[in-house]
């Protein structure tokens, strides 16, 4: 199974819960030409959404966030796996990191819907090297 692993860093934002608020960061980035590696977006209790964004660049990510006026957190690492579809693609990137005790606090995946996956692993600051260093990112 070939698969990339890279570390990554990403960038929170907090919007109110309510239509159009992705839109409307979302098209501000483009127009200023930030590309996204990735994006998800989630419930933040009742009124708020969290966005988190993951930039091809993030230094351009925080040069125009701050001058659109756009709040981010950040930045945060993680790791960003991209590879063949196939069943257990995973398997051997969650084995490395079982085996060098790094647990994974969280994670979100999507099959491209051709033969490719992309998975983002979020870890712990403090584990983030030692996660990188195991899956040879």
């Amino acid at each position: 199974m070939a698969h990339r692993i890279r570390r990554v860093e990403y960038f929170h934002a907090t919007v109110p819960d309510q239509p159009g608020e992705a839109f409307r960061f979302l098209s501000a980035l483009a127009d200023a030409g930030v590309d996204l590696l990735a994006f998800t977006a989630v419930p933040v209790g009742l009124l708020r959404t969290q966005l988190t964004i993951f930039p091809a660049d993030p230094g351009r990510l925080e040069r125009e966030s701050a001058h659109l006026g756009l709040p981010l957190d950040g930045p945060h690492g993680a790791l960003l796996v991209q590879g063949d579809d196939a069943p257990g693609a995973l398997v051997e990137v969650h084995q490395r990191l079982y085996e060098a005790d790094v647990n994974v606090y969280a994670s979100s995946g999507v099959a491209s819907g051709g033969e490719g996956y992309g998975y983002v692993i979020y870890v712990r600051p403090e584990e983030v090297d030692r996660a990188a260093t195991a899956v040879g990112a």
